[in-house]
């Protein structure tokens, strides 16, 4: 009998609710998620199963999602720090203007840099990954971006303080907000347009609502990227008998920071297509008038050195080790 309640406690199939803010259609949901939730189940013999909740279906804001995975509201959110300003330091270095070389290189590197660095700032939660976007865009409803002279003055949405920040070098004047009210903003004209990637441009109508696109030399470091994480509620971790809890460790990590950030980078092609055939007209930044943004927005590296050392972190050598990953890892 002992065998046989051993046997059925084995075979119990263990659901993980998953939460995240954009819609069912996103590569988010039907990739990335999704593929983290299959490889599980294979490796489980479909003993761990996913719960995938979209667009906050769970309630609460895009804000509140780490603390949903802390406290137990989902077993495992996907989400950006950078939405609870100034909460987690020490991982804003990746979002740093002019930083990320390509998304997959620039997560396999964050990963490494939160294990030698950043994991105090989310010892409340088991993390699986952390990974980036793809180069970001400016993208304008009204005025076309050629060079820094044409952003003076116009209201852009940022997703992170960082982001604010460099927009704010370049003299622009930032509107914090996260991705899923933009549309809303830029078609009341509360702004005048959003730095985005192209990946989740179309999910949120940007090829309907700008007009012109401005995207840097992709030869040359990225304008900006946002970063991510994938907690897990650690009691929710703890709970799961042990071999259960090595097909979480196997799908976690490096390898699944730099797939993450891969593959959201991937679709930017597809999302690039759709605003090229909305008539959107893309204008590239040349490195040579790159340098007048790069040097522009020089103060926003020294004011985060400057921020983070009052509270006893040394943010030029974080700096100088992130840059070091991510060199590390770019082929």
């Amino acid at each position: 009998m002992c065998g046989m309640f051993a046997t059925q406690a084995q075979a119990e199939t263990i659901t993980i609710k998953v939460h995240h803010f954009l819609n069912a259609n996103s590569v988010q949901h039907t990739k990335m998620l999704r593929g983290w939730c299959d490889n599980i189940a294979k490796d489980s013999a479909n003993r761990l199963q996913c719960q995938i909740f979209p667009s906050m279906q769970l309630g609460g804001t895009p804000a509140q999602l780490y603390d949903q995975a802390r406290d137990g509201v989902a077993d495992v959110v996907w989400t950006l720090p950078g939405y609870t300003s100034g909460r987690f330091p020490r991982v804003e270095v990746f979002e740093l203007p002019f930083t990320m070389t390509n998304a997959e290189a620039t997560s396999a590197a964050a990963w490494e840099y939160y294990e030698k660095h950043a994991k105090e700032e989310f010892k409340d939660t088991k993390m699986l990954a952390v990974h980036v976007h793809g180069p970001g865009n400016i993208f304008t409803a009204k005025k076309q971006i050629k060079t820094l002279a044409d952003i003076k003055g116009l209201k852009l949405r940022a997703p992170t303080r960082l982001t604010t920040k460099l927009l704010a070098s370049l003299g622009a004047t930032p509107v914090g907000m996260p991705v899923p009210a933009v549309p809303d903003a830029l078609s009341k004209g509360v702004i005048d347009g959003a730095v985005i990637p192209y990946q989740v441009a179309p999910s949120i109508k940007i090829d309907e609502l700008t007009k012109f696109t401005a995207e840097t030399d992709r030869s040359q470091p990225a304008l900006y990227t946002s970063l991510f994480v994938l907690p897990m509620n650690k009691a929710k971790y703890d709970s799961l008998p042990p071999d259960l809890q090595k097909v979480i460790d196997k799908n976690s990590g490096r390898e699944l920071s730099a797939w993450l950030g891969k593959t959201m980078a991937e679709d930017d092609i597809p999302g690039k297509e759709k605003i090229v055939a909305a008539k959107n007209i893309v204008s590239v930044i040349p490195a040579a008038e790159l340098q007048n943004w790069i040097k522009a927005s020089e103060n926003v590296d020294d004011e985060w050195m400057a921020e983070v050392g009052k509270k006893g972190i040394d943010g030029k050598a974080l700096l100088a080790d992130a840059k070091a990953l991510i060199k590390k890892y770019t082929k």
